[in-house]
């Protein structure tokens, strides 16, 4: 009953840190043109300055998302939580105080360095919050119920912006981000795998590890806990503990670049295309995350069983891929609230992914294994906005080759494609956490 009621204060932390988060996504991109463009609908400059915003945060996060994982297997999900939620309310709170040009480029530059900690960490760590808490086979549905909550506080945020004016979006979004943070350290309790809890992060102490009989001595043997950041070959390492595994690392990078692609183009292309402002964007976000929290909250549970999170993950892939080809080419304001109802079904991908790594690991790997997968989608969100806005940018502007406006997220989709394509070839494989002899039980001296 204890892991549950962690799970339901888990649940609460991620449904207010998300709404936060999620309710300045449709007007960031006005206020970006204001600050930046105002009066236009197109703006190369917005574009680029989006895409090396994301390319930048993608190599940060590449970078601190494997740490801050492998650090939560060592010093607890909740201590390692505390800095990007916290990190989360410095952007928010400088466009709630002011959306000029000075400060648009002051949020500019905070954001990207905080995003660098906080983009993908915060799902991470939750993932494998859940991982320590539930059984493998209710994984699959566990993590859908996650990113149904998730998909919840998307709705909820974004509908919250279609009826606030722009100052207030973003005073609400602090002062939410703020209750989250809060709320976290008093009511959720930490976990980590055999609820075995090192010393503190800052301790200069060192720590136990006692070997069982088997191994024939049980004198405890002393480990300078403590590590820097997993280096590559220790991640290549992780990588080759079994096929299943890469497998889906590579449909983790394609999906990834598929999907931060089609973010940093689709609104732009909207706005250029259908003249959408922040209410289009907001209404096209709802149908979206209401789509999203009824398919993650009641068909998962139910589908997972019956077809398996392998079939699941590449019907998933199969619909996004869908999804993406039919805002290519849409032809009238009306094509994209249609291709948003896509996701229905393309929700089921990311916890079918995550879920099939959290099976490969031991119960002491789970924040390396899913720090891992983020820190690999996080070199394709570097990798992503490199490739696709100069792409968004010629064919929205008039020396465009051809007169193909959503030619970038054709392109887009053809990466969710080869998603797809190496989702089919993942197998249920042996769990290799059911037989893994690693020992978590670790005792400070």
């Amino acid at each position: 009953m204890e892991k549950l009621s962690g799970l339901s204060h888990l649940f609460m932390t991620i449904f207010l840190h998300n709404f936060s988060t999620f309710m300045v996504i449709p007007a960031i991109t006005d206020v970006t043109m204001t600050a930046l463009c105002p009066g236009l609908d197109e703006c190369s400059l917005a574009i680029y300055l989006t895409g090396f915003q994301q390319a930048i945060i993608g190599l940060g996060t590449l970078v601190m998302t494997p740490l801050v994982g492998n650090l939560s297997d060592k010093y607890g999900r909740k201590t390692l939580l505390t800095v990007p939620m916290i990190l989360t309310i410095i952007p928010l709170g400088i466009l709630a105080y002011s959306r000029a040009r000075t400060f648009f480029y002051v949020y500019y530059v905070f954001k990207t360095l905080t995003a660098m900690i906080c983009e993908g960490s915060v799902h991470c760590l939750s993932l494998a919050y859940v991982a320590d808490n539930v059984p493998e086979g209710q994984r699959a549905s566990s993590f859908g119920i996650l990113s149904g909550i998730g998909s919840a506080a998307f709705v909820c945020g974004t509908l919250s912006t279609r009826f606030l004016s722009t100052a207030s979006t973003f005073q609400v979004a602090a002062s939410v981000a703020v209750m989250a943070a809060v709320y976290m350290r008093i009511f959720l309790p930490d976990s980590i795998a055999d609820d075995a809890l090192s010393v503190p992060i800052l301790s200069k102490q060192k720590l136990n590890v006692v070997k069982s009989k088997s191994d024939g001595d049980s004198a405890p043997k002393t480990l300078q806990i403590f590590k820097p950041m997993p280096s590559f070959e220790d991640m290549l390492s992780l990588l080759k503990t079994s096929s299943t595994f890469s497998q889906a690392a590579i449909v983790a990078f394609f999906s990834s670049l598929a999907d931060v692609g089609l973010h940093a183009s689709m609104m732009y292309y909207l706005k250029a295309s259908f003249h959408f402002s922040k209410n289009q964007f907001a209404d096209l976000m709802v149908i979206t995350g209401i789509a999203g929290t009824i398919s993650q909250l009641l068909l998962m549970p139910m589908l997972v069983p019956a077809l398996g999170e392998e079939k699941l993950l590449s019907i998933g892939l199969f619909f996004s891929c869908a999804h993406m080809f039919l805002y290519s080419v849409a032809w009238s304001f009306w094509v994209p609230y249609v291709a948003a109802m896509f996701s229905i079904l393309f929700v089921f991908s990311q916890p079918c992914m995550r879920s099939i790594v959290s099976k490969q690991v031991g119960s002491c790997e789970q924040g390396m294994a899913q720090g891992c997968i983020s820190g690999i989608c996080s070199f394709a969100n570097l990798v992503s906005p490199l490739a696709f806005s100069p792409l968004t940018a010629l064919f929205l502007s008039d020396d465009a080759p051809f007169d193909f406006p959503g030619f970038s997220i054709m392109c887009i989709g053809f990466a969710s494609m080869i998603a797809f394509v190496q989702s089919m070839t993942i197998r249920a494989a042996p769990l290799i956490s059911s037989h893994t002899v690693n020992n978590c039980n670790y005792a400070a001296v």
